[in-house]
């Protein structure tokens, strides 16, 4: 055996050794939200361009009906929670229904020429995503223990982020060749149609009846009296309400708020697809290495580590704004330190939730978790377009006022580590929850959710 032959195999090993040893099911269901997030992708920068710049909404119009999805999703979160802890839906049912109304969602977008017809289509986009998230997260407990749950959600992520990336270089090549914008909420639609085929096809029922059936109400109530939970959910709606910005405001602020740009009022379509591009790829390559190295800390410790990042970027997205040139420098460094801030904060939250539900209450416990995307998409999205309507000045003075709220979710996730840190009694599963936490060092940094 020659010695680059050796090297060979070692390289390949060392391959293998990242592959986790995941059920089938899972593997499954990544490669079709691979494919559901392809098509994703070919909206998420396009979106609010398209409806401000193309069908000539305003951008509080555009703000206002984004954030509508967050009242159905709000709606449509406590409806998941008791859904997928049901025999009657359970988990595979909630995942298949979530996807049929996502898919109808994205074909009446495809059809917006009103606003009315616009809030419709983000009525029924956020009804199927407040489904689809609170399910897919509850599938993956299922089907993992504690020892392989990490790399379960990891997989998650990586096949969120790949396809988000592939679907906006796709659509950035696409735009560019046809104009044709109607198309991407189409392919989206499609997309979501084929991940109903998988999970019909491959994705067996995980939920499991309990000897002794549980009202819904006091299901609810002692998931809602879980302390540590609450404090966790206020602190997370500070979280997603910035990603809120990235993915609804930020290409909108890039397009139309950056005089150095290039374009005269800011950077080009296709530039804005390359950046998200960018940004998406950092945190496919940066997920296990930031993971292994932060798997001695405390995940409070690495979300405190992330706010300070949202707050970096939010800074140098302002300062995009007012440089008087080379703009793409700051709007690059931006949204690298974003992409480590995603990549830190996503895997922690839903880690920690995993960690605080009882099996039978998994459904109820992440549909609250969830409940802080449907807030934070609601705040986001109409705050951002409102400031994005005054005066420049005003709308980019946005980004020093949100990298400044940094401070006040900093407080919050000092004194949920205070109480996390507190002695707290073991009660067994029957009664109220065990609140002591297991500190396992990937599954608290690794994973996902959208």
């Amino acid at each position: 055996m020659t010695a680059q032959t050796f090297r060979l195999q070692a390289a390949a090993k060392r391959l293998l050794a990242w592959i986790p040893a995941l059920d089938r099911e899972i593997w499954i269901l990544a490669a079709g939200q691979l494919l559901l997030y392809i098509g994703q992708g070919f909206t998420l920068v396009y979106a609010s361009i398209y409806f401000v710049n193309q069908l000539g909404f305003s951008t509080t119009q555009v703000g206002l009906a984004l954030s509508s999805s967050s009242i159905s999703g709000i709606l449509g979160r406590f409806w998941a929670g008791s859904a997928i802890d049901s025999p009657y839906l359970g988990r595979r049912g909630t995942l298949l229904l979530a996807a049929t109304i996502s898919a109808l969602a994205s074909f009446c977008l495809a059809l917006t020429n009103d606003f009315p017809t616009l809030i419709a289509g983000n009525l029924l986009m956020g009804l199927g995503i407040s489904l689809y998230w609170p399910a897919t997260l509850t599938v993956i407990t299922d089907l993992t223990t504690p020892d392989n749950r990490s790399e379960g959600f990891a997989l998650i992520r990586l096949a969120d982020s790949l396809g988000l990336g592939l679907g906006a270089l796709l659509a950035a090549q696409f735009i560019a060749i046809s104009g044709n914008y109607r198309a991407l909420f189409i392919t989206k639609g499609v997309s979501y149609l084929i991940f109903v085929v998988i999970i019909y096809g491959a994705i067996a029922e995980t939920y499991r009846p309990q000897a002794t059936p549980r009202r819904l109400l006091q299901s609810w109530l002692q998931a809602l009296g879980d302390r540590l939970l609450i404090i966790w959910l206020t602190a997370n709606i500070f979280f997603t309400t910035y990603e809120a910005q990235i993915h609804s405001i930020m290409p909108l602020y890039l397009a139309n708020f950056v005089p150095s740009g290039g374009t005269g009022t800011g950077f080009s379509e296709t530039t804005i697809s390359y950046l998200f591009f960018w940004h998406v790829l950092l945190k496919i390559l940066l997920q296990l290495p930031i993971t292994r190295l932060l798997k001695l800390a405390h995940y409070t410790n690495a979300l405190l580590v992330s706010l300070v990042l949202w707050a970096g970027g939010f800074v140098l997205i302002w300062f995009t704004g007012i440089v008087s040139g080379s703009a793409l420098i700051p709007a690059v460094s931006a949204l690298s330190l974003l992409a480590v801030a995603e990549v830190i904060y996503l895997p922690s939250a839903s880690s920690l939730v995993g960690e605080l539900a009882p099996e039978y209450l998994r459904g109820a416990y992440f549909s609250l978790e969830s409940q802080c995307w449907a807030i934070g998409f609601l705040i986001g999205p109409a705050l951002g377009g409102w400031a994005l309507d005054r005066p420049a000045e005003i709308g980019k003075s946005f980004w020093l006022i949100a990298a400044g709220s940094v401070g006040l979710g900093c407080a919050i996730v000092f004194y949920l580590r205070r109480q996390m840190r507190a002695p707290s009694p073991d009660v067994s599963p029957g009664g109220e929850r065990n609140v002591a936490i297991k500190n396992h060092s990937e599954f608290c940094i690794l994973h996902s959710a959208f």
